[in-house]
């Protein structure tokens, strides 16, 4: 038996925030980062509840990779404000932040460390959660999972429950159309990645196939045109929407070794999410394909891909993300991304360690070893093919 879970509405397409202005409640609490107040988001998402009749609170103080303590501190500042709306307003990281404070808020019982699928969580009884995303990237609104930061143990926490998906989402194109270039590329790189690893997921299902094999469509025909002209608002609008069906996509399947890897690499170097895991797609795809080239093959495809047989489908496959990556300025290998040798090499044991206990590994389409892990992170520092 399967459950496939989402948000209950989705607003899209141009002027999509005017949806606020009819939102009913008594007090909202907008969760976003600095980033996002300066480019005047937060201000405009707070005129339209205001206009709306609501009371509303802005904790603008989520930083990339959000910590315990942030979410903490976010937590606190509701109970004293008791909201019936909580509004994730930003990236990955504002939206991720504000589903751990909504669950706190809702059970001041609980810790961050506490969240788990297996916990019944009893949300909805305070407030509800609607998320708007200003990057094309994470999913963060269209999914039951939720990754925190302990800066601490320099782990990166997948909290995952299936209560948390946002009750509302909100895409309007408008808002990625600030992102600069680079960080254009970055989230779409991790939309790319997670659809192609929910795809090939052991946990696939006809549903997620379907949103999956969409987004990958989307992430190739657009992405290249959002990176050059960030006010393409088609480009815009395509990206936004793909991001959400790669959330739904990842969200009822799984992510897979690049995630495992990324998340890893992530936690111990100042990398993006995004350009973290899209350095290790190609490489994933690459080991994963003993298991599920056939996979491989209907995406390749899928994006006009000619091949002869299946082992030219892969590598046109491999060889249409590398491409993709040169046209968008990503780079392909950990080296290449500004990593030193010696310190790769004084990292390495910790980010086998840390890709092994990920949650993810268990389903991956060929599930690796630690041994496998220590050569995959060996391949990507140097861009070398996979042959193992």
């Amino acid at each position: 038996m399967w459950e496939f879970t989402s948000p209950r509405t989705i607003v899209f397409g141009e002027e999509a925030l005017e949806y606020l202005k009819e939102l009913e409640g008594k007090r909202a609490f907008i969760v976003s980062g600095r980033s996002v107040s300066k480019l005047g988001i937060t201000s405009r998402v707070e005129d339209s509840l205001l206009e709306a009749g609501m009371e509303v609170r802005v904790f603008d103080q989520v930083e990339p990779e959000p910590s315990v303590d942030t979410v903490t501190k976010g937590a606190k500042s509701m109970l004293e404000f008791c909201p019936d709306w909580i509004v994730g307003l930003g990236g990955g990281s504002s939206m991720d932040a504000a589903k751990a404070m909504w669950i706190l808020y809702e059970r001041p019982d609980m810790e961050v460390a506490m969240i788990n699928p297996l916990e019944r969580l009893g949300l909805r009884k305070k407030s509800r959660l609607l998320c708007i995303p200003t990057t094309s990237g994470s999913g963060s609104e269209a999914t039951w999972a939720t990754i925190i930061t302990d800066p601490e143990g320099k782990v990166k926490m997948e909290l995952p429950s299936r209560e948390a998906v946002p009750d509302i989402v909100i895409l309007d194109p408008f808002l990625p159309s600030l992102m600069p270039p680079a960080l254009t590329a970055q989230t779409g790189m991790d939309v790319l990645t997670h659809s192609v690893e929910a795809y090939a997921s052991q946990w696939r299902n006809d549903f997620s196939d379907a949103f999956a094999i969409k987004a990958i469509r989307l992430v190739f025909g657009y992405l290249p045109e959002a990176y050059r002209n960030g006010r393409s608002i088609l480009a815009r609008e395509k990206m936004h929407n793909a991001s959400t069906m790669a959330g739904w996509a990842f969200s009822n399947s799984q992510v897979g070794i690049a995630h495992a890897m990324g998340h890893s690499l992530g936690a111990l170097f100042k990398i993006s999410h995004g350009r973290c895991v899209g350095i290790f797609l190609p490489y994933s795809v690459e080991y994963s394909a003993l298991e599920v080239k056939d996979r491989y093959v209907e995406i390749a495809e899928a994006i006009g891909v000619e091949y002869a047989n299946d082992d030219e489908a892969l590598e046109g496959l491999l060889e249409a993300m590398k491409n993709l990556k040169r046209l968008i300025g990503e780079p392909d290998s950990i080296r290449n991304a500004g990593i030193p040798e010696d310190e790769f090499d004084a990292a390495l044991d910790g980010l086998v360690d840390r890709a092994m206990t990920s949650a993810v590994t268990s389903v991956c389409p060929r599930i690796p070893s630690a041994d496998d892990y220590r050569k995959l992170f060996t391949c990507a520092f140097v861009g070398e093919r996979i042959s193992f």
